[in-house]
């Protein structure tokens, strides 16, 4: 346990008294143990608790700080998987909830389950690099019915400060934050709901920050002779513009697909140095079956490299079934908003202890191992496919 407890004296300052660092570590404890459920109740007993108070008043009355703690975790995380190659990852995922006390919950479309839920939603910001994937930042989705009704505001202990953000301004808030702490990374890649959102892809662009991001078929994108739907322009490409390719391993090993990528035109929003591409991705299987990204970067950025971007989405969808399978992401029992910020963020901590002792363990044995084993153009001229 030796480096849990590293881990724990990191924390320390971060809770003033010792009573809630006690209940702190043992809230962890019980996260990262082999319980099925990961409540008040259940936490309380793994703890020697005769009740879950304790762990409830962590939650919501305590006095400590979870974004100096989530700051906690984005250094940790850096010092234990950080590399230059590290991109950062935008997405949502929901939380399904009875009744309609708890902070930012009502009707509302859940990716997660696949359709609307009464349910919250959170965006997150994880971070992938060759040494692990982790979570790093939260924000809790509040829509405007609830940020314009000062009684359940007031209900759920929301205070005046928290304005109306849509989703990818929240995105944009978790990546400032990481960016200026100086993570190092230079890639962003999300799905639609921010690959869309013009304002998101040139917040990117000012800060000097590579993207690939998805968007949806009907996407304008510009051309020579002016603006296309991204279909059209792959409906267009020609045969010897698509590469077989990986984008990464998968649980079934290596992610292939056929993939097109197109530069496009200096409409002027680029910064000196840098080029916009369109990336396509079609399923080998169901040809029928496409993909849309809006890509950013260096000139001279490599095919390959704007896929394995594109590719490394999927850690963030791996990160959130580890932390509900293994760590109770989803299993609060608390409704104020406080309280989910507390409860995510010691989930996150937990995943990144787990996540970050398996990389270690993994790349123990692969060195042990290796110690051992030593003994054509397109039809049309409106894009330039890369062939």
């Amino acid at each position: 346990m030796s480096a849990f407890d590293d881990l724990m004296a990191v924390l320390a300052p971060r809770f003033g008294r010792v009573e809630p660092r006690r209940q702190a570590r043992n809230y962890l404890l019980g996260l990262l143990s082999p319980l099925a459920d990961k409540n008040g109740w259940t936490l309380a007993e793994a703890a020697g608790d005769r009740s879950p108070d304790k762990m409830q008043r962590l939650l919501n009355a305590a006095r400590w700080d979870a974004d100096a703690v989530r700051d906690d975790l984005r250094d940790y995380a850096a010092a234990q998987v950080g590399d230059p190659a590290g991109v950062l990852i935008v997405d949502e995922t929901g939380f399904v909830k009875k009744g309609v006390k708890s902070a930012g919950v009502q009707r509302q479309y859940s990716g997660t389950a696949g359709r609307v839920e009464n349910c919250q939603l959170g965006v997150f910001l994880a971070y992938a690099s060759p040494h692990g994937r982790v979570l790093l930042d939260r924000e809790l989705y509040l829509p405007r019915t609830w940020c314009d009704d000062q009684a359940r505001r007031r209900e759920a202990g929301i205070g005046d400060e928290v304005r109306f953000a849509t989703k990818p301004a929240l995105g944009l808030r978790m990546l400032a934050r990481a960016l200026d702490a100086g993570l190092p990374a230079n890639w962003v890649t999300g799905d639609e709901a921010y690959g869309k959102d013009g304002k998101f892809r040139l917040w990117l662009q000012q800060r000097h920050i590579g993207y690939v991001l998805a968007v949806p078929s009907n996407q304008k994108v510009p051309t020579e002779r002016g603006s296309a739907r991204a279909d059209a322009l792959a409906a267009a490409a020609s045969a010897l513009a698509w590469k077989r390719r990986s984008c990464g391993d998968g649980v079934k090993g290596p992610r292939v697909y056929d993939w097109a990528v197109a530069t496009l035109p200096d409409t002027g929003t680029a910064e000196h140095g840098h080029t916009r591409r369109l990336l396509i991705r079609r399923s080998i299987a169901k040809p029928t079956e496409l993909a849309y990204y809006l890509c950013y970067g260096p000139d001279g950025t490599g095919d390959e490299e704007l896929i394995r971007v594109a590719g490394t989405r999927w850690a963030i969808e791996e990160c959130f079934q580890t932390s509900k399978n293994e760590v109770g992401l989803d299993h609060y029992q608390v409704r104020r908003y406080d309280a989910w910020y507390r409860h995510i963020t010691l989930v996150m901590l937990a995943h990144a202890f787990l996540a970050t002792t398996a990389s270690q363990a993994e790349k123990g044995a692969t060195n042990r191992n290796a110690t051992a084993s030593s003994a054509s153009p397109s039809a049309r001229s409106d894009v330039s496919w890369h062939t």
